[in-house]
Protein backbone atom coordinates (compact mmCIF):
# COMPACT_ATOMS: atom_id res chain seq x y z
CA UNK A 1 0.00 0.00 0.00
CA UNK A 2 1.53 3.40 -0.67
CA UNK A 3 2.15 5.91 1.55
CA UNK A 4 1.44 9.98 1.30
CA UNK A 5 4.25 12.07 1.99
CA UNK A 6 2.48 13.24 5.40
CA UNK A 7 3.01 9.60 6.56
CA UNK A 8 6.33 9.04 5.44
CA UNK A 9 6.80 12.19 7.68
CA UNK A 10 5.01 11.32 10.45
CA UNK A 11 6.62 7.49 10.02
CA UNK A 12 10.45 8.62 10.43
CA UNK A 13 9.24 11.24 13.12
CA UNK A 14 7.50 8.40 14.98
CA UNK A 15 10.87 6.24 14.61
CA UNK A 16 13.21 9.16 15.88
CA UNK A 17 10.62 9.32 18.94
CA UNK A 18 10.85 5.37 19.91
CA UNK A 19 14.71 5.51 20.10
CA UNK A 20 14.60 9.33 22.22
CA UNK A 21 12.13 7.50 24.42
CA UNK A 22 13.31 3.96 24.64
CA UNK A 23 16.60 5.71 26.20
CA UNK A 24 14.86 7.80 28.72
CA UNK A 25 13.48 5.51 30.62
CA UNK A 26 16.87 4.13 31.08
CA UNK A 27 18.48 6.70 31.63
CA UNK A 28 15.77 7.65 34.63
CA UNK A 29 15.85 4.69 35.98
CA UNK A 30 19.41 5.00 36.51
CA UNK A 31 18.63 7.88 39.22
CA UNK A 32 17.01 7.15 42.57
CA UNK A 33 13.72 6.04 43.77
CA UNK A 34 11.04 7.68 45.35
CA UNK A 35 9.96 11.62 45.09
CA UNK A 36 13.70 11.59 45.49
CA UNK A 37 13.97 11.66 41.37
CA UNK A 38 13.25 15.55 40.89
CA UNK A 39 16.77 16.08 42.10
CA UNK A 40 18.74 13.63 40.37
CA UNK A 41 20.48 14.17 37.56
CA UNK A 42 20.13 11.26 35.68
CA UNK A 43 16.43 11.82 36.25
CA UNK A 44 16.27 15.06 34.27
CA UNK A 45 18.55 14.17 31.57
CA UNK A 46 16.03 11.15 31.34
CA UNK A 47 13.39 13.31 31.32
CA UNK A 48 15.06 16.06 28.72
CA UNK A 49 15.31 12.67 26.63
CA UNK A 50 11.76 11.81 26.61
CA UNK A 51 10.62 15.45 25.82
CA UNK A 52 12.69 15.58 22.93
CA UNK A 53 11.12 12.28 22.03
CA UNK A 54 7.60 13.03 22.36
CA UNK A 55 7.69 16.18 20.75
CA UNK A 56 9.01 14.29 17.98
CA UNK A 57 6.16 12.10 18.13
CA UNK A 58 3.52 14.68 18.59
CA UNK A 59 4.72 16.16 15.31
CA UNK A 60 4.17 12.73 13.80
CA UNK A 61 0.53 12.62 15.22
CA UNK A 62 0.09 15.61 13.40
CA UNK A 63 0.98 14.37 10.10
CA UNK A 64 0.10 11.16 10.23
CA UNK A 65 -2.97 9.26 11.71
CA UNK A 66 -2.89 7.75 15.12
CA UNK A 67 -3.12 4.25 13.97
CA UNK A 68 0.40 4.48 12.43
CA UNK A 69 1.95 6.36 14.70
CA UNK A 70 1.55 4.53 17.97
CA UNK A 71 2.56 1.13 17.11
CA UNK A 72 5.78 1.88 16.17
CA UNK A 73 6.76 2.25 19.77
CA UNK A 74 7.79 -0.97 19.75
CA UNK A 75 11.07 0.38 18.57
CA UNK A 76 11.43 1.58 21.69
CA UNK A 77 10.97 -1.62 23.67
CA UNK A 78 13.88 -2.85 21.96
CA UNK A 79 16.14 -0.10 23.33
CA UNK A 80 14.97 -0.08 26.56
CA UNK A 81 15.01 -3.96 26.79
CA UNK A 82 18.66 -3.81 25.62
CA UNK A 83 19.86 -0.40 27.09
CA UNK A 84 18.52 -2.56 30.11
CA UNK A 85 20.40 -5.87 29.95
CA UNK A 86 23.55 -3.90 29.51
CA UNK A 87 23.41 -0.78 31.61
CA UNK A 88 20.62 -1.62 34.62
CA UNK A 89 21.90 -5.31 34.64
CA UNK A 90 18.26 -6.16 34.33
CA UNK A 91 18.35 -10.19 32.92
CA UNK A 92 16.29 -10.01 29.97
CA UNK A 93 14.94 -13.83 30.01
CA UNK A 94 13.77 -15.87 26.36
CA UNK A 95 10.36 -14.64 27.36
CA UNK A 96 11.47 -11.05 27.39
CA UNK A 97 12.90 -11.46 23.89
CA UNK A 98 10.15 -13.61 22.63
CA UNK A 99 7.74 -10.29 23.63
CA UNK A 100 9.40 -7.92 22.16
CA UNK A 101 10.04 -10.02 18.65
CA UNK A 102 6.03 -10.37 19.03
CA UNK A 103 5.41 -6.52 19.70
CA UNK A 104 7.68 -5.80 16.22
CA UNK A 105 6.00 -8.31 14.37
CA UNK A 106 2.91 -6.94 15.47
CA UNK A 107 3.63 -3.47 15.04
CA UNK A 108 4.79 -4.08 11.72
CA UNK A 109 1.42 -5.76 10.43
CA UNK A 110 -0.22 -2.67 11.82
CA UNK A 111 1.70 -0.19 9.79
CA UNK A 112 1.68 -2.43 6.65
CA UNK A 113 -1.85 -2.50 6.84
CA UNK A 114 -3.01 0.64 8.55
CA UNK A 115 -6.48 1.93 7.20
CA UNK A 116 -6.62 5.87 6.11
CA UNK A 117 -7.92 8.13 8.58
CA UNK A 118 -10.62 10.48 7.46
CA UNK A 119 -9.48 14.25 6.71
CA UNK A 120 -9.55 16.54 9.78
CA UNK A 121 -9.41 19.88 8.77
CA UNK A 122 -9.67 22.09 11.98
CA UNK A 123 -9.82 21.43 15.74
CA UNK A 124 -13.52 22.25 15.72
CA UNK A 125 -14.21 19.06 14.09
CA UNK A 126 -12.06 16.77 16.71
CA UNK A 127 -14.07 18.52 18.73
CA UNK A 128 -17.35 17.41 17.58
CA UNK A 129 -15.95 13.92 17.05
CA UNK A 130 -14.65 13.85 20.89
CA UNK A 131 -18.23 15.01 22.21
CA UNK A 132 -20.09 12.18 20.26
CA UNK A 133 -21.40 9.80 22.38
CA UNK A 134 -19.75 7.18 21.55
CA UNK A 135 -16.27 8.72 23.01
CA UNK A 136 -17.87 10.18 26.32
CA UNK A 137 -18.81 6.99 26.77
CA UNK A 138 -15.19 5.67 26.53
CA UNK A 139 -13.96 8.64 28.18
CA UNK A 140 -16.10 8.24 30.95
CA UNK A 141 -15.20 4.25 31.14
CA UNK A 142 -11.41 5.00 31.17
CA UNK A 143 -12.09 7.99 34.12
CA UNK A 144 -14.05 5.35 36.19
CA UNK A 145 -11.63 2.84 35.47
CA UNK A 146 -8.45 5.17 36.79
CA UNK A 147 -10.16 6.65 39.57
CA UNK A 148 -10.81 2.43 40.98
CA UNK A 149 -7.14 1.68 40.05
CA UNK A 150 -5.51 4.54 42.17
CA UNK A 151 -7.58 4.91 45.13
CA UNK A 152 -8.64 1.32 45.24
CA UNK A 153 -5.89 -0.94 44.14
CA UNK A 154 -2.96 1.07 43.95
CA UNK A 155 -2.74 0.86 48.11
CA UNK A 156 -3.66 -2.65 47.87
CA UNK A 157 -1.67 -4.46 44.89
CA UNK A 158 0.89 -1.32 43.30
CA UNK A 159 3.87 -2.69 44.54
CA UNK A 160 3.28 -6.51 43.85
CA UNK A 161 0.97 -6.35 40.37
CA UNK A 162 2.47 -4.31 37.55
CA UNK A 163 -0.59 -4.41 35.63
CA UNK A 164 -1.46 -1.50 38.03
CA UNK A 165 0.66 1.63 37.75
CA UNK A 166 0.66 0.10 33.70
CA UNK A 167 -3.24 -0.15 33.41
CA UNK A 168 -3.06 3.86 34.66
CA UNK A 169 -0.78 4.85 32.19
CA UNK A 170 -2.41 2.97 29.18
CA UNK A 171 -5.70 4.04 30.17
CA UNK A 172 -4.89 7.63 30.12
CA UNK A 173 -2.16 7.20 27.19
CA UNK A 174 -5.07 6.69 25.05
CA UNK A 175 -7.15 10.22 26.09
CA UNK A 176 -3.54 11.74 25.68
CA UNK A 177 -3.14 10.51 22.08
CA UNK A 178 -6.44 11.68 20.96
CA UNK A 179 -5.78 15.42 22.48
CA UNK A 180 -2.44 15.05 21.08
CA UNK A 181 -4.02 14.79 17.90
CA UNK A 182 -6.17 17.57 17.85
CA UNK A 183 -3.13 20.17 19.30
CA UNK A 184 -0.71 18.78 17.08
CA UNK A 185 -3.69 19.40 14.47
CA UNK A 186 -4.22 22.52 15.38
CA UNK A 187 -0.36 23.33 15.40
CA UNK A 188 -0.71 22.48 11.90
CA UNK A 189 -2.69 23.93 10.27
CA UNK A 190 -2.06 27.59 12.22
CA UNK A 191 1.58 27.41 11.02
CA UNK A 192 -0.26 27.19 7.52
CA UNK A 193 -2.47 30.53 8.28
CA UNK A 194 -5.49 29.00 9.54
CA UNK A 195 -4.93 30.00 13.59
CA UNK A 196 -7.06 27.52 15.56
CA UNK A 197 -5.95 29.13 18.53
CA UNK A 198 -8.68 31.42 18.74
CA UNK A 199 -10.72 28.23 19.25
CA UNK A 200 -11.39 27.64 23.10
CA UNK A 201 -11.32 23.88 22.34
CA UNK A 202 -7.69 24.23 21.36
CA UNK A 203 -7.37 25.25 24.70
CA UNK A 204 -9.14 22.40 26.57
CA UNK A 205 -7.29 19.75 24.60
CA UNK A 206 -3.79 21.30 25.86
CA UNK A 207 -5.00 21.27 29.27
CA UNK A 208 -5.96 17.40 29.07
CA UNK A 209 -2.98 16.76 27.48
CA UNK A 210 -0.81 18.37 30.42
CA UNK A 211 -3.07 16.42 33.10
CA UNK A 212 -2.64 13.46 31.65
CA UNK A 213 0.88 13.72 30.78
CA UNK A 214 1.75 14.67 34.96
CA UNK A 215 -0.61 11.08 35.72
CA UNK A 216 1.07 9.34 33.32
CA UNK A 217 4.49 10.39 34.28
CA UNK A 218 3.94 10.32 37.77
CA UNK A 219 2.65 6.06 37.89
CA UNK A 220 5.02 5.24 35.01
CA UNK A 221 7.93 6.35 37.57
CA UNK A 222 6.71 4.39 40.39
CA UNK A 223 6.42 1.13 37.73
CA UNK A 224 9.85 1.35 37.27
CA UNK A 225 11.07 2.05 40.88
CA UNK A 226 9.01 -0.85 41.51
CA UNK A 227 9.46 -3.70 38.31
CA UNK A 228 12.09 -4.75 35.97
CA UNK A 229 12.16 -2.74 32.79
CA UNK A 230 12.75 -5.10 30.30
CA UNK A 231 9.39 -6.47 31.28
CA UNK A 232 7.51 -3.67 31.93
CA UNK A 233 8.63 -1.73 28.19
CA UNK A 234 6.19 -4.57 26.46
CA UNK A 235 3.64 -4.96 28.51
CA UNK A 236 2.72 -0.96 28.38
CA UNK A 237 3.62 -0.94 24.98
CA UNK A 238 0.78 -3.77 24.10
CA UNK A 239 -1.80 -2.12 26.64
CA UNK A 240 -0.88 1.71 25.56
CA UNK A 241 -1.12 0.60 21.60
CA UNK A 242 -4.48 -1.34 22.28
CA UNK A 243 -6.20 1.20 23.90
CA UNK A 244 -5.08 3.58 21.68
CA UNK A 245 -6.49 1.46 18.72
CA UNK A 246 -9.54 1.42 20.60
CA UNK A 247 -9.95 4.95 20.88
CA UNK A 248 -8.76 5.67 17.52
CA UNK A 249 -11.41 3.68 16.07
CA UNK A 250 -14.23 5.79 18.40
CA UNK A 251 -13.43 8.97 17.98
CA UNK A 252 -11.83 9.14 14.43
CA UNK A 253 -13.13 6.34 12.54
CA UNK A 254 -11.41 4.63 9.77
CA UNK A 255 -12.43 3.01 6.35
CA UNK A 256 -11.42 -0.77 7.08
CA UNK A 257 -12.84 -2.03 10.23
CA UNK A 258 -12.54 -5.64 9.35
CA UNK A 259 -8.26 -4.98 9.14
CA UNK A 260 -8.31 -2.87 12.26
CA UNK A 261 -10.20 -6.07 13.89
CA UNK A 262 -7.25 -8.45 13.07
CA UNK A 263 -4.70 -5.98 14.10
CA UNK A 264 -6.64 -5.67 17.43
CA UNK A 265 -5.75 -9.41 17.44
CA UNK A 266 -2.58 -9.39 16.82
CA UNK A 267 -1.62 -6.82 19.33
CA UNK A 268 -4.37 -8.80 22.28
CA UNK A 269 -2.13 -11.71 21.13
CA UNK A 270 0.93 -10.03 22.10
CA UNK A 271 -0.56 -8.49 25.58
CA UNK A 272 -1.46 -12.36 26.55
CA UNK A 273 2.00 -13.85 25.84
CA UNK A 274 3.60 -11.03 28.00
CA UNK A 275 1.27 -11.32 30.95
CA UNK A 276 2.10 -15.21 30.47
CA UNK A 277 6.00 -14.80 30.16
CA UNK A 278 5.62 -12.17 33.85
CA UNK A 279 3.62 -14.91 35.59
CA UNK A 280 6.59 -17.50 34.28
CA UNK A 281 9.65 -15.25 35.24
Amino acid sequence: MGMSSDNVRGLVLALSSSIFIGSSFIIKKKGQGGYSYLYEPFWWAGMITMIVGEIANFAAYAYAPAILVTPLGALSIIFSAVLAHFILEEKLHIFGVLGCALCVVGSTTIVLHAPQERNIDSVTEVWDLATEPGFLVYTLLVVILVSVLIFRYVPRYGQTHMIVYVGICSLMGSLTVMCVKAVGIAVKLSFSGMNQFKYYQTWVFTLVVTFCCLLQVNYLNKALDTFNTAVISPVYYVMFTTFTIIASMIMIGTRKAQQISQQNYVVLSQFYQELSSYTKQ
